[in-house]
């Protein structure tokens, strides 16, 4: 199905809605192929491939609203499939802010090619995919006799999608994406530790050195050996740039308009005042060329734009989508996340760590929750112990649990090792005097 097709399924639905007595309606049709290949332990573990083809249409009816979809996109079906949908909205409540975006809010111009799109994707052959999976899972296996289990993946997709609305968006794009990674395994006495390496990018030429990829996945799992906790108390926390977005979460969630409606959010009511150090700046940017969470309009047909959300510590930004604006009565901006950016330091993660007399680094979190309504928080953690400076032993299975207000005033230096292989484009990060519970 090409993009004209798309165009001329989604203008068909919305025309057989609005004759079926639809006061509005939206459509969403989408087609999409990924292939997943995985070597574990020298041998072909998975090789998968799909293709989708679907559609969902949002029906309004008197204030009443529904969401509908199916992989059956023949006009015979669809006929019948739209006709049901409109007359099951009629026995919903009705709920006076539901409606379609202003069409004012809707993108005026098609922008710059953001380059979602690898155009060689058709080219990456079945043995290109193993070849690349095959050598990552080479790298890892030659890194220690105490590597027991690898498994080399690889993974991408691709999709064509249109949006059409009733009063007057219509808009197409395109996208692809490639990931690949190893996860190891490895002996210490009677426990296996285990770890990860992945990376996320939207051309295949993208792709960073695969033998540095599985390398770093085996290191980070021998990196594990002798983990153990160590006494309770508070130690400066360096946050590895991999592991950081756990703690971005907890600025992001609270900060869209559903949370603050609810009364779900400690930053409610914090727009322009300073809620984190003044060292923590965040921007978001979907026009961000090969981003992979880039575009030119949101799941709603807003169109986007680059926009601060933390500067300098200071709040500068909800996110607020359609429905809960009209609830709080403001103006719709986007209610969900593109590329969020951390603004990076000037400080090597090295200077960082020899910084610390005694501290913690992070390299993941494990479990544990965080409350939006009051900003408190508690995460299993696994890392590394740092003395004067030096990493002296490997640590698992201890907590840090405080209260976000003050997690992010607590944040004294920004890494200059910015992750790049996300959405979430984030440094590491080093806080002082944040309670560890262990021993």
């Amino acid at each position: 199905m090409n993009k004209q097709n798309q165009l001329d399924l989604a203008e068909y639905v919305i025309q057989k809605a609005l004759s079926y007595g639809a006061d509005a309606a939206k459509v969403n049709v989408s087609n999409s192929r990924s292939v997943e290949i995985e070597y574990r332990d020298r041998n072909l573990d998975k090789l998968s491939e799909s293709t989708q083809n679907s559609l969902s249409v949002s029906i309004y009816v008197d204030r009443k609203f529904s969401n509908h979809s199916t992989n059956d996109l023949r006009p015979e079906t669809l006929d019948r499939f739209v006709e049901q949908a409109v007359a099951a909205t009629r026995h919903l409540t009705a709920d006076p802010f539901r409606h379609l975006p202003s069409s004012d809010l809707y993108p005026k111009n098609a922008g710059v090619d953001l380059e979602i799109n690898d155009t060689n994707y058709k080219q990456v052959t079945s043995e290109k995919r193993q070849e690349i999976a095959k050598l990552v899972q080479e790298a890892a296996l030659k890194q220690d006799k105490r590597i027991i289990s690898v498994a080399g993946g690889y993974y991408d997709s691709h999709f064509l999608s249109t949006k059409m609305h009733s009063n007057g968006f219509s808009g197409s794009k395109e996208g692809t994406s490639f990931s690949v990674g190893a996860e190891v395994t490895i002996k210490d006495g009677d426990t296996r530790p285990e770890d990860w390496e992945y990376v996320s990018i939207r051309h295949l030429s993208q792709l960073p050195d695969l033998g540095k990829i599985g390398e770093t996945a085996a290191k980070r799992a021998l990196n594990k050996i002798g983990q153990n906790k160590i006494a309770s108390g508070k130690y400066s926390m360096l946050v590895e740039n991999r592991a950081a977005v756990q703690l971005l979460s907890m600025l992001i969630a609270p900060i869209k308009a559903q949370a603050l409606q609810q009364k779900r959010s400690y930053l409610d009511g914090k727009k322009g005042q300073k809620i984190a150090s003044p060292l923590l700046n965040i921007i978001d940017n979907p026009l961000l060329i090969k981003g992979m969470a880039s575009r030119w309009y949101d799941s709603e047909g807003l169109a986007t734009q680059k926009r601060n959300i933390i500067e300098n510590g200071v709040l500068q930004n909800y996110y607020i989508d359609t429905y809960y604006g009209e609830k709080l009565n403001i103006q719709p901006n986007g209610g969900s996340t593109s590329n969020v950016i951390v603004a990076a330091g000037t400080l090597s993660f090295d200077e960082m760590m020899k910084s610390m007399a005694k501290g913690i680094v992070v390299t993941s979190f494990n479990g544990g929750n965080f409350n939006g309504t009051t900003g408190d928080y508690s995460y299993g953690i696994a890392g590394f112990f740092v003395e004067n400076g030096i990493i002296t032993k490997s640590i698992n299975e201890m907590n840090i649990s405080g209260n976000a207000n003050l997690l992010w005033n607590q944040l004294v230096a920004m890494g200059n090792d910015t992750y790049l292989y996300s959405a979430y484009q984030r440094p590491s990060m080093l806080f002082d005097d944040i309670h560890f519970s262990g021993l």
